[in-house]
């Protein structure tokens, strides 16, 4: 589906993702020890809401513009402040026209202890990421492939930390690659939380995901997705969900508050919903 970063930034499944990743950095930061996150595809780390790739989609209007013009449930603002203090650091007050990607998202969670590898192969993106993150003793960006990072960085010497896995899905494959890739970081750091995002366009490909991660034997994963619109008209992205292995114990019950939230707000034509479960674990 090619899933670019530059052409979604700001959008619905944005939004849904780095509130999430937040309240992961939120617990992370809850204890002293240090940790890593290891971004696999990183993409540029900023985006500027004006520019031609986000201009062109447009798609941060029905986004991060819509959640910030809402007014919040206060349980709801509650679990979006980190997000949101991120972005309003990064913009005049009243105005919005940078939006973070994961990286500066994590960036702004870091402590001196902590560290942030960044993987981009994508040319323009990562020249990008360097310039935008440069000069941070605590940030490394590297020109490597995603899908080989994601076994290659683990297990991190902090032996805390997140895995974000958040490829563009090019290839029709991803989805394969996506549950191989877990299977061989978690054989290798089993410890670790891992976020791996995926694109919902139509119900096939991520039940399979759901069935493969099943198979792997791993303790913990739970299972967020939201939707937009209904799963009719497959040359639209109309959801988008989240595989969380070993999430922070607190994270179940803040998606049971916010998932409805954001299918609410972000839905389209009041066709928003949502799904949380355990594929393995808890309460399978």
């Amino acid at each position: 589906m090619n899933y670019r970063h530059a052409f979604h930034a700001g959008s619905f499944a944005d939004v849904f993702k780095h509130a999430v990743l937040c309240r992961i950095l939120t617990y992370l930061c809850g204890k002293p020890a240090a940790y890593r996150v290891i971004d696999t595809h990183a993409g540029a780390g900023l985006y500027d809401l004006a520019g031609p790739e986000a201009n062109r989609s447009g798609e941060w209007h029905h986004g991060i513009e819509r959640l910030l013009a809402a007014r919040l449930e206060p349980a709801i603002a509650a679990l979006l402040v980190p997000y949101l203090d991120v972005i309003a650091a990064l913009n005049a007050p009243g105005r919005l026209t940078t939006y973070p990607g994961s990286p500066a998202l994590a960036r702004a969670w870091l402590r001196p202890q902590d560290r942030l590898i960044l993987c981009e192969t994508e040319p323009k993106a990562a020249k990008a990421l360097e310039a935008n993150l440069r000069g941070d003793v605590r940030i490394k960006s590297l020109r490597i492939d995603g899908w080989t990072a994601l076994a290659a960085y683990v297990p991190p010497v902090e032996r805390r930390g997140l895995v974000l896995v958040d490829p563009p899905f090019e290839e029709d494959g991803d989805f394969t690659r996506l549950a191989n890739g877990l299977a061989a970081a978690h054989r290798k750091w089993a410890t670790g939380i891992y976020a791996l995002w995926y694109p919902i366009k139509a119900r096939r490909e991520p039940d399979a995901l759901a069935k493969s991660l099943q198979r792997l034997g791993i303790g913990k994963i739970l299972r967020a997705e939201l939707t937009v619109a209904r799963l009719d008209d497959v040359s639209r992205l109309n959801g988008s969900g989240l595989i969380l292995v070993n999430p922070p114990w607190p994270l179940e019950g803040e998606l049971k508050t916010l998932l409805p939230a954001l299918a609410a707000l972000l839905g389209r034509d009041g066709q928003g919903g949502f799904c949380l479960d355990w594929l393995a674990g808890e309460r399978v």
